[in-house]
């Protein structure tokens, strides 16, 4: 397998980096490079540079509205932002429901919510963990009884990102007890206006509140918002599982905190050398860097098979245990290096009239630390991915 880019990949590259230059507001960059939190309004900003130039739905095909690129160029595009502190697009709609809806909706839903996932009309959040169900999540329990044309939905779903700003939400359901516990369960999409929906922001320990609770009292869905079949929702929450797996390492992240660490190490400090000039600092910023180079190769070969049709396998489990030790590790250097601006801070001392304590580079690193604390349980705890490995590979 050749792990070169080719002369278009090259050239695509550079059509993506001037358009960044030329496109991205500086507002949006100077707030990610910096780690301040992005608004909704920040997000639908950038949504709509992205869609005007027909870059938003880099995983759909052209027909129904995207890029049609290949996973090589996808690969390409999201590094280039996060090189560039580009926001993250926000995948809910775009790389998870929206492949859902080409692959098992009905042409009324597509037509009539795929536009709207482009055009901004809808903010799509994810209905999928639930106490007690969240990496197994054949354990569902949120009910939906049928009742003429609606359902009737009672239960409750937790950690549910930017829940605060949607209008939509999709949920695994379940709709029958009968046979297996996979057996039961239904993808329904559902109004978040809808009477008997209660929202509640959960605090983080980095003192923001990007995960809700999401409460269901009889809340009625209409019947023809039942993605597919009755009962075969595990099939559509298992395929869009498979597309949250590309990229599923992080690279563009990781290397994005790596310059970021070496700029914080490069630093001044008083009455001492910078950082950098240390053995033993270098040398663990020398180590998470090989990490780092070979964690992007095994993922452009899971890009590669999946451009040539393979399904992501353990490798891709692999690289999200990899994929969070580099990044974790990164937060923890960056930490050292920022040395006693590192404390943790109390969000309200931050609010209005007061000024950071520290200098500039000091002002992301905590928040970033303490929100990355998640990344080895979300997408699947580290410890099922080293099952999965287990029994993949090992045959155990």
């Amino acid at each position: 397998m050749d792990l070169n880019y080719t002369d278009a990949q090259i050239a695509f590259r550079s059509d993506v980096r001037d358009f960044l230059s030329d496109n991205l507001p500086a507002h949006l960059s100077d707030k990610v490079r910096d780690g301040v939190a992005l608004t909704k309004a920040d997000h639908e900003e950038w949504h709509a540079i992205l869609n005007a130039q027909g870059w938003l739905a880099g995983n759909w095909p052209v027909d129904h509205g995207g890029t049609g690129w290949d996973s090589v160029q996808r690969h390409i595009f999201e590094d280039e932002m996060t090189k560039a502190n580009a926001p993250r697009i926000v995948p809910f709609g775009l790389a998870m429901l929206g492949p859902v809806l080409m692959a098992f909706g009905s042409d009324e839903q597509k037509s009539y919510w795929l536009p709207r996932i482009l055009n901004g009309d809808d903010w799509w959040c994810q209905g999928y963990s639930e106490p007690g169900a969240g990496s197994d999540l054949a354990s569902v329990r949120t009910m939906a009884e049928r009742d003429g044309d609606d359902y009737i939905v009672n239960g409750q779903k937790t950690w549910t990102t930017l829940g605060q700003y949607a209008n939509m939400i999709f949920c695994l359901v379940r709709t029958s007890k009968e046979g297996k516990r996979q057996e039961g369960i239904s993808f329904l999409l559902i109004d978040m206006n809808s009477p008997g929906i209660t929202v509640r922001p959960i605090v983080l320990i980095d003192g923001g509140a990007e995960v809700n609770e999401v409460f269901f009292d009889n809340v009625r869905v209409p019947v023809a918002n039942l993605v597919g079949e009755e009962n075969k929702g595990w099939t559509y929450a298992k395929y869009l599982l498979t597309h949250e797996r590309t990229n599923i390492a992080g690279v563009g992240f990781a290397s994005a905190g790596l310059e970021q660490l070496k700029r914080i190490a490069r630093a001044e400090l008083s009455g001492g050398k910078p950082l950098i000039q240390h053995p033993l600092f270098a040398a663990r910023i020398a180590q998470v860097q090989i990490d780092l180079m070979a964690m992007a190769t095994t993922n452009l070969r899971v890009i590669s098979a999946a451009a040539a049709g393979q399904a992501p396998g353990a490798e891709s489990s692999m690289l999200k245990v990899k994929g969070t030790q580099v990044r974790q590790e990164i937060n923890a250097l960056t930490m050292q290096a920022i040395g006693p601006y590192a404390m943790p801070f109390v969000s309200e001392a931050l609010d209005g009239d007061n000024d950071p304590v520290g200098p500039a580079y000091a002002q992301a690193p905590t928040g970033q630390y303490l929100n990355n604390r998640k990344l080895s349980i979300y997408g699947g705890s580290n410890e099922v991915q080293r099952s999965i490995i287990a029994k993949a590979i090992l045959e155990l």
